[in-house]
């Protein structure tokens, strides 16, 4: 399945990119989601007329990301947490619970938006997260784990 893309998809293309895609990706994810088009003639011809309000769109998604990531440098997230003798926690710190701290100190984010790379955090102490706030821009957020008294 061919389509354009309506904007910058990670590991496919760049806005007004024609791409070949597996037409279950296309159908049940680009499409619908508003990422892409069908490549046929009168849609290539209704995305070049309107090429520069998607470039615009994107520039102005780009900037607002380059702003919230702008507010989050140098702020170090502390969160509490139960845990034993070792500092090993009762349960783990997933993706909802640092998108909720993040929240309550004042900062939009998305649980989406959050990356753990290494999978849940089971231990107190000092660990670095990624925030993956658009498609260009990532930023390493510093998180302490603080065990509850």
């Amino acid at each position: 399945m061919e389509v354009i893309l309506l904007q910058k998809v990670a590991n496919l293309g760049n806005i007004g990119d024609k791409v070949q895609v597996r037409a279950g990706y296309g159908r049940n994810y680009l499409i619908p989601q508003g990422k892409a088009t069908l490549a046929t003639p009168e849609n290539v011809a209704k995305f070049e007329a309107r090429r520069a309000e998607f470039e615009k769109a994107a520039r102005e998604e780009l900037e607002n990301a380059q702003a919230r990531a702008a507010k989050l440098e140098g702020f170090t997230l502390t969160l509490r947490a139960k845990a034993g003798g070792e500092g090993k926690l009762f349960g783990s710190i997933g993706t909802a619970d640092i998108a909720e701290g993040l929240r309550q100190a004042g900062h939009e984010v998305e649980r989406a938006e959050v990356r753990l790379p290494h999978g849940p955090i089971r231990q107190a102490g000092e660990h670095v997260v990624q925030l993956h706030l658009h498609t260009d821009l990532t930023v390493d957020l510093p998180l302490v784990i603080a065990p509850e008294d």
